[in-house]
């Protein structure tokens, strides 16, 4: 008989979870390495499906429509599972990215390819959260730190391995074949999930909140085309760009009015109440921020001006990585032993700030070993926030609430992403044009006026005063860059300082008969 799994299982054999948690956890990290590690391969397969497909102007919609259909669809799956149940709604999410794989695998041009990028991204907006939900759902508060460091390994080998492997497919089996791997990776996770979960069946009488759904949509896409397009395709005091911040102003402020009169929100806005869910929101949103800011800069820093190699682009950043790795795992197993976490949010953001400063502080005669130390002391603070801000999160709601818990605060994460790639992206631009103007003349201005960030191939045409100015440009960009995530991070900290430590629910100290502790509220 097939052993399965419902929610709350219990911890047996001395704190081990059951073998069919063991397989769900198993298939739970697979679907989170389809979600994260999709951008990353497609990022190297780019110039060959370029090459292939032709529609270089529509290159950049290839990432911006699975971008936009992940943000717009992440809180819509949480209150989805919330309402009817999470395994089907995770069920069906798995199936929709791969449906949208293996149609992007069989994309005959580039509007098509854009299209099913699209469909791709509907289902990668309910990956995370349904991983996110249903850990919730199986692990008590107080157990779940031990996992945060599967979580983080799992983020690590995608940021990792994703450039090395994305190359590695495209080199010997061709670019469909970065959409068709996860193929099997994802029947794999369906059919583990189908087989050992077993969650309590859901159906909620009322029906989808249709209206609140198309405003945050709207709103959400609003801001991520600002956040993309801005600097870049429309100058940000263009028409276009403020009709857009109109626009997504606009809908947010309806979706935030209708929320309040919605028979089901999509996101009730009680889950704000609690003021530590409100504050990892707000964390959450930092580190999104200064973590896509980081790992789009580092690797253009080290291959400008340390001279690394393009190739193991992925591997730069083992410094940081690692360190997260590491102290994830660590906070993990320190909240389970002692239920104990504020200090890690508070330490953290201090680690942040620190890190960043010391990034900031790189020129063109910084070492690789000093800035591997610089980005380990970034990576340690990454590490003390990416999965407690979840956790306390979720540890914030009732459980009728964990869905859109989640999806709440991925989608906070994922607007941190938007906007710190957008705003450092155009101080880096913009300081890489003026140095280059200042140090090069005309022909630094010419260079740079297509786009501040040069390639391998484009930087070794260079004449050599040239790239020794290019190579300054992208030192005070850099400076630029990380200062500013820096005084954000600070943002972080003093977020931090006001983190309540309300005891986690389940295992531990706590008698099992005692009352779980009311989600705590300002």
């Amino acid at each position: 008989m097939t052993d399965t799994v419902a929610a709350g299982a219990a911890p047996t054999d001395g704190g081990k979870q059951p073998r069919s948690v063991r397989v769900v956890l198993l298939a739970l990290m697979i679907a989170m390495m389809l979600a994260m590690l999709d951008n990353m391969i497609i990022g190297t397969a780019m110039p060959t499906i370029v090459g292939e497909l032709g529609g270089l102007e529509h290159l950049s919609w290839v990432v911006t429509a699975y971008t936009l259909a992940t943000a717009a669809s992440t809180p819509v799956w949480g209150k989805i599972g919330d309402m009817y149940g999470r395994k089907g709604s995770f069920i069906t999410s798995i199936v929709i990215f791969l449906i949208g794989s293996a149609l992007s695998g069989m994309a005959q041009d580039m509007g098509q390819l854009v299209a099913f990028r699209a469909v791709q991204g509907l289902g990668a907006g309910g990956l995370m959260v349904g991983v996110m939900a249903i850990i919730g759902d199986l692990i008590p508060p107080r157990e779940r730190g031990k996992y945060q460091g599967m979580m983080a390994a799992v983020m690590a080998l995608a940021m990792i391995g994703g450039p090395l492997v994305g190359g590695t497919i495209t080199d010997n089996w061709g670019w469909r074949w970065a959409f068709y791997i996860n193929l099997p990776l994802g029947v794999i996770a369906l059919a583990a999930v189908g087989a050992v979960l077993h969650l309590p069946r859901k159906r909620s009488q009322a029906g989808i909140d249709y209206l609140g759904v198309a405003l945050l949509t709207v709103g959400i896409t609003a801001i991520v085309l600002v956040t993309t397009w801005g600097g870049t395709e429309y100058a940000w005091t263009s028409t276009r760009i403020m009709e857009l911040i109109a626009l997504g102003v606009a809908s947010l402020v309806g979706f935030v009015f209708w929320q309040t009169r919605a028979a089901e929100p999509v996101v009730p806005l009680h889950i704000f109440r609690s003021g530590n869910f409100t504050l990892m929101s707000v964390i959450g949103f930092i580190v999104g921020f200064v973590m896509f800011g980081a790992t789009l800069f580092l690797p253009l820093y080290q291959q400008s001006v340390q001279g690394a190699s393009a190739t193991n682009s992925g591997l730069l950043l083992l410094p940081m990585l690692g360190a997260m790795l590491v102290t994830s795992m660590v906070a993990g197993r320190v909240t389970t032993n002692t239920g104990r976490y504020k200090v890690f949010p508070v330490v953290g953001s201090a680690l942040l700030v620190v890190g960043l400063y010391l990034l900031s502080t790189m020129d063109t005669g910084t070492s690789r070993l000093t800035s591997g130390v610089f980005m380990a002391v970034v990576g340690l603070g990454m590490g003390c926030l990416m999965q407690i801000t979840m956790l306390v999160a979720q540890n914030s709601v009732e459980l009728k609430d964990m869905g859109v818990a989640s999806s709440t605060t991925t989608l906070f994460r994922t607007l941190g992403s938007s906007f710190g790639v957008a705003v450092m992206g155009a101080l880096f631009n913009h300081r890489v044009q003026d140095v280059m103007a200042e140090r090069a003349g005309a022909l630094g201005s010419k260079v740079t006026e297509q786009s501040a960030q040069l390639d391998a191939a484009s930087l070794a045409k260079l004449p050599e005063a040239a790239r020794e100015a290019y190579q300054h440009a992208v030192s005070s960009g850099t400076h630029g860059a990380f200062l500013l995530g820096a005084a954000v991070a600070v943002l972080s900290l003093a977020a931090a300082v006001f983190v309540k430590e309300v005891p986690l629910k389940g295992a531990g100290p706590q008698r099992e008969d005692a009352p779980a502790p009311a989600p705590e509220t300002v």
